[in-house]
Parts: structure tokens; sequence; C-alpha cells
């Protein structure tokens, strides 16, 4: 499993754009983890699905709420990684308005997720492979902290943890 001081995994993440710009065209779009993140500071976030319950009722609202607070700590970007393709997390990113607050990166086959170690088998639940609910405050590439949720649990992982992280 990734631990704090580890370089993320090399791996290539989508994002959806719904406009051009910043050489970005419309519809899915490739993020190379490590060209993204080298020299920022980025509050990572990833959770098992796109529209499912804590996800969109707690996890993305609150970093969407803490977006000016997070960058006056010194946050650069807002990640939400989840195993989903880049379509699904476009429409999650419309329903729960995170354009210019929160990049929605959709992991669709699991990569990046797997080269974390930190995947989640809910294909009892028919759901899958997916990722474990965790954060992560990145710097220059790097793991500064790394908050991994407990099973079913939602304690950790949250922006307010991650401004308190940001601001140490």
């Amino acid at each position: 499993m990734i631990k704090v001081g580890d370089a993320l995994p090399a791996a290539t993440l989508m994002e959806y754009s719904e406009v051009e710009g910043n050489g970005c065209s419309i519809g899915p779009n490739p993020v190379d983890v490590a060209k993204a993140s080298a020299g920022k500071t980025i509050a990572l976030f990833a959770l098992p699905g796109a529209f499912t319950p804590t996800c969109s009722a707690k996890h993305v609202p609150g970093y969407v709420t803490h977006f000016d607070d997070l960058k006056k700590a010194g946050v650069d970007e807002i990640w939400c990684v989840s195993v989903n393709d880049a379509f699904v997390m476009g429409a999650w990113a419309r329903d729960q308005h995170t354009t210019g607050k929160v990049r929605m990166l959709g992991d669709g086959s699991a990569d990046f997720t797997k080269a974390t170690g930190l995947t989640l088998d809910l294909t009892a639940r028919g759901m899958g492979l997916r990722s474990n609910r965790y954060s992560m405050l990145i710097k220059d590439g790097k793991v500064a902290t790394l908050n991994v949720e407990g099973p079913g649990k939602f304690e950790v992982s949250d922006a307010e943890t991650m401004l308190a992280q940001a601001k140490g």
C-alpha cells in the first residue's frame, strides 16, 4: 500500500470536459498523474463510486464547500478519484457542481487504484473492484499525508481533516 513519502504511481486518469480550454477538448481527456501533480500541492480524495450515498451526500460536497479554505491553506488543486469512467465522472461533476473547484477524475480500469494498493472488492455487492475511501495531501507528486477509512466509515478522509492537515 502507498505510504507517506512515496511518489504517486505512474498512471493516467481521465477527466471529462464540457467546454474546450487549456488544451483540453470536449469529452474525456487524459491526465498524466506525474505531470499534473508536479510542483503542486493537491488534496486528493478517493471513494468507492460516483452517485453512491455517502460519496454524494457528504464526501464531494465537503470538498466543494471548503474549496476556498483549502486554497488559502496552500492547496493548488482538489482531485476526486473513483473507479468510474470519465463520462460518469462528468455527469457526477454536473450534479455536484464541482466545476472550477474539484477535478473529477475517472480511474475506469482501476489502474491508479491498484497501483496505490487501496482497492476495495465490492464484487459481492455487484460493483466489482473499487477504490477504498481515503484522502491524501500530495506535495510535488509525493504523499505528505494519507487518511484511509475503515470499512464502511467516513471519519478521516473528509474535507475538514484535509484542511487541518493542509494548514499544519
